[in-house]
């Protein structure tokens, strides 16, 4: 959710360009990612669109984003997710390929009591896909699922501009190639080999997983491969397959993948819970949910969604702490018998009326960052900061103005780059390049 009351720009790290609409999020515009820095910013509440990286601030938000995952090993697809695959798979064969293949490649004992008996999802998503069939006969459809880079062409642009169109209803001006580029082909994720724990490569950087029926593209799965996930962007199909369930079939497409691969997780982007279109993200299950202040997975449970139910803010952490002390206000800044934020008290220049996007970021009660007292004692001075397009880089303290501002004294070079290190994680100092050329 975009904020409403403004934006300050200012400099950002690793190549960062950063706004920050204080009241709901905190932005920031990146050129250049390793897969694992994203995945540990999608670990404390950050996502992307685009090169545009933005953290929702659920304590103050009307409709709390919430960042979920899926262990894909651990998934059983629901009898509606097995009838949706199973029915579109039919589709794709045609009964006459089934009988005739059968009759021509029969299984044996063994394999079709073990398709009978149990339902291995690496095996039935990919079951129609044309690669994978014994031929002849030829099927009823040729599907070919690949996985491509992120880049633009016309043929991803016209699925595009025809989903945006019939599902989202968009006007001809808002469906433009350039806003297709920049929301859906920039990635700041540099694309590389990663070799896992379990010894198996796996590739890192944005990708499209592309869907192709006769020969048509008719659905693209806009994804980050990161080290240990498979995060879910975007998906869009045209309305040629409307009836076959397109985005129920992309998740289970995503799931695998992130299972045969060894990503492990899927992670389906921000669920809100009061927004009845996002509810069909937890049919996916188990689903952890982050918690936005103690930055710890926890189950999206009955108990959880029955939390969600009574409250926008939920975080177990301080529930839990609510429940020790007692009925005494928590630490959070949380009154204990509303449950509501408190107030927080303001300065002069923080009146009523006033943009708070000139607000410093530790005045937000954005929850799970790093706070103002410890940002004072942490050393900011040794950030790298590029100050030209071809010169070398610099480091913060070298800055005219560094030594004579500090962390608290908003606006200044000072305090704007210890609210970025709050908001990415305070162990992000060392890898982190401040980008000036960028400034205005």
């Amino acid at each position: 959710m975009a904020a409403t009351q403004g934006t300050r720009r200012s400099s950002g790290g690793s190549d960062f360009e950063y706004l920050t609409p204080i009241g709901f999020s905190y932005y920031a515009s990146a050129s250049s990612l390793s897969g694992a820095f994203y995945q540990t910013l999608l670990n404390r509440c950050w996502r992307r669109s685009g090169t545009l990286l933005y953290r929702p601030n659920q304590r103050e938000s009307c409709c709390p984003h919430y960042t979920i995952r899926l262990d894909s090993n651990e998934f059983k697809p629901s009898r509606t997710q097995r009838q949706t695959a199973n029915r579109f798979n039919k589709f794709v064969l045609g009964d006459s390929y089934i009988k005739e293949s059968a009759r021509l490649h029969p299984r044996s004992k063994a394999e079709a009591k073990k398709r009978d008996n149990e339902y291995v999802l690496a095996d039935r998503i990919h079951e129609a896909e044309y690669d994978r069939l014994a031929t002849p006969p030829e099927p009823a459809h040729k599907l070919v699922v690949t996985l491509e880079e992120d880049n633009f062409t016309e043929e991803k642009f016209a699925v595009y501009s025809n989903y945006q169109q019939v599902v989202h209803k968009d006007p001809p001006e808002d469906r433009t190639k350039r806003g297709f580029k920049r929301f859906l082909c920039s990635s700041p994720l540099r694309r590389e080999k990663y070799v896992g724990p379990d010894g198996r490569v796996r590739q890192l950087g944005s990708y499209h997983q592309c869907y192709r029926l006769d020969g048509k593209l008719v659905a693209i799965g806009v994804l980050d491969l990161l080290p240990d996930c498979v995060s879910s962007v975007y998906f869009l199909y045209d309305e040629s397959i409307h009836m076959h369930y397109p985005g129920k079939l992309g998740a289970l497409h995503e799931i695998s993948l992130a299972h045969e691969k060894g990503y492990r997780w899927w992670y389906a982007g921000f669920y809100i819970h009061s927004c009845p279109k996002m509810r069909y993200k937890i049919d996916y299950a188990p689903q952890n949910v982050l918690d936005p202040v103690s930055l710890k997975w926890n189950p999206l449970d009955e108990e959880m969604l029955t939390l969600l139910d009574q409250k926008p803010f939920v975080s177990l952490f301080l529930e839990q702490q609510l429940k020790s002390k007692a009925g005494e206000p928590d630490s959070e800044g949380l009154d204990s018998v509303s449950k509501r934020p408190v107030p927080l008290q303001k300065g002069s220049e923080d009146e009523e009326g006033e943009d708070d996007s000139d607000t410093s970021l530790f005045l937000s009660r954005m929850p799970g960052i790093a706070p103002l007292a410890e940002m004072k004692y942490l050393n900011l001075d040794n950030i790298a900061i590029r100050v030209s397009l071809t010169g070398p880089l610099y480091t913060t303290s070298a800055l005219v103005a560094w030594e004579r501002t500090r962390v608290d004294q908003w606006p200044g070079i000072k305090a704007a780059v210890a609210e970025l290190v709050a908001a990415l994680g305070i162990d992000c100092v060392d890898v982190l390049c401040v980008d000036l050329t960028r400034a205005s």
